[in-house]
């Protein structure tokens, strides 16, 4: 049995992030002899709990780094970078007694054999500077001195197998290092029961983390337009608050509509599972989301969601231009003809339901086997790049040997 070496920074709840390296690790548990390299150790129960999958502590060897984790806690910055780049530069002193070592958290320098899979490309991310941040100079000098530290190498970074989320995040490393990724779509976090269309609300639902870049307030402003030419929807806001002040400004804007847009925060996954299969809409906002769990989720719950006309979300709803757009009036005249036309939302609500099982765990399950099988039987050069795959964006399939 092939040994990997599967090397996560954290695996608890929540986090779409986690949730795909949960999944991941639950597709390979049967046919590999896993070892897991994290911070901190896994609480399975919990992890199970929340994502949906069956992991045993029995069923891996554990190695942790509580000690280091401890010491990273000391210092006054995050210096998330640093400690992602520590953690490889561990994973790749042990490299050479796996087949393969596994990171699934963006970028990652594993030496030899390695396997990244990509949320979106980290040079393309444009966080806010922070107070310890001091200017973009000193995090580029961050940035170099943590690399020499640590030994990272971008080149063996480019020979990984890569892989990506979505097209989307696929064309981005294809324009930022030139590599080729295989698009593997994350599957939706938890099972969702058939709920006949008859039986939903005339009703929408947002999900995700309330933050400025997810623009709920521009939900807020397209369904009040909306009920301002009649139909009289409501909205269910779920999330929860990682901005302080963008939280209290949602909370305003909500009491300000109360008597039709409610926020849900910090709720249990059932209750979120309620919510979702108990109304026949969603809606999501955010520009260039690299891929959408919300949306895989709300789509995977049989609601025909609305999605803003950019990134992976539009992979979700297969570029179905009756379910993407990009202006608030947009928006409005899409929504109002799926309430309104009784046939038309007859064949929304069809093809919504042809793309349930997409996102199914048992789909990913089946197709991260598939990609490691076809790894295994021909694993990239040591010393040159990995192979290059592509997959389709409407039926998921890999082929190897084809450009994306």
């Amino acid at each position: 049995m092939k040994r990997i070496l599967f090397v996560q920074p954290a695996v608890a709840p929540p986090g779409g992030g986690e949730g795909l390296a949960a999944w991941l690790i639950e597709a390979l548990k049967r046919d590999y002899r896993l070892t897991l390299l994290t911070w901190q150790p896994i609480d399975f129960e919990d992890v199970n709990r929340y994502f949906g999958t069956d992991l045993r502590a029995s069923e891996f060897e554990l190695w942790t780094m509580p000690w280091a984790a401890r010491l990273a806690k000391l210092s006054p910055a995050p210096v998330v970078r640093l400690k992602h780049l520590y953690l490889q530069m561990q994973a790749r002193r042990y490299a050479e007694r796996f087949d393969a070592v596994i990171w699934a958290a963006n970028e990652a320098d594993l030496g030899p054999g390695g396997i990244q899979y990509v949320h979106y490309p980290e040079a393309l991310m444009k966080a806010p500077l922070s107070w310890y941040h001091f200017s973009a100079a000193t995090v580029r000098r961050y940035e170099a001195i943590t690399d020499r530290l640590t030994g990272f190498s971008l080149e063996r970074t480019k020979r990984n197998l890569t892989l990506a989320n979505s097209e989307f995040t696929a064309r981005a490393m294809r324009e930022v290092y030139g590599i080729d990724a295989l698009v593997v779509y994350p599957p939706a976090i938890g099972k969702f029961p058939e709920v006949p269309w008859e039986q939903r609300k005339d009703g929408f639902v947002c999900i995700g983390r309330i933050q400025p870049e997810k623009s709920i307030e521009r939900m807020i402003e397209i369904l009040a337009a909306v009920r301002a030419a009649g139909p009289q929807v409501h909205l269910h806001v779920v999330g929860k608050g990682d901005s302080p002040r963008y939280l209290a400004s949602i909370r305003r804007l909500v009491q300000a509509n109360a008597s039709w847009v409610q926020l849900h925060e910090n709720i249990a996954r059932p209750e979120l599972v309620d919510l979702i299969t108990a109304h026949r809409y969603g809606i999501h906002a955010m520009h260039n989301e690299p891929f959408g769990m919300a949306v895989a989720e709300l789509v995977t719950g049989g609601c025909a969601t609305f999605v803003h006309n950019s990134g992976g979300q539009v992979e979700i709803v297969g570029n179905d231009e009756r379910l993407i757009y990009s202006s608030t009036e947009e928006a409005v005249n899409k929504i109002i003809r799926a309430l309104r036309e009784p046939d038309y939302q007859a064949n929304l609500r069809s093809y919504v339901a042809s793309r349930r099982n997409l996102f199914g765990s048992e789909r990913f399950v089946s197709r991260i086997r598939q990609v490691m099988s076809d790894y295994f039987r021909a694993p990239p050069d040591r010393k040159g790049r990995a192979p290059r795959w592509a997959s389709s964006p409407e039926t998921g399939d890999e082929r190897p040997g084809r450009r994306p």
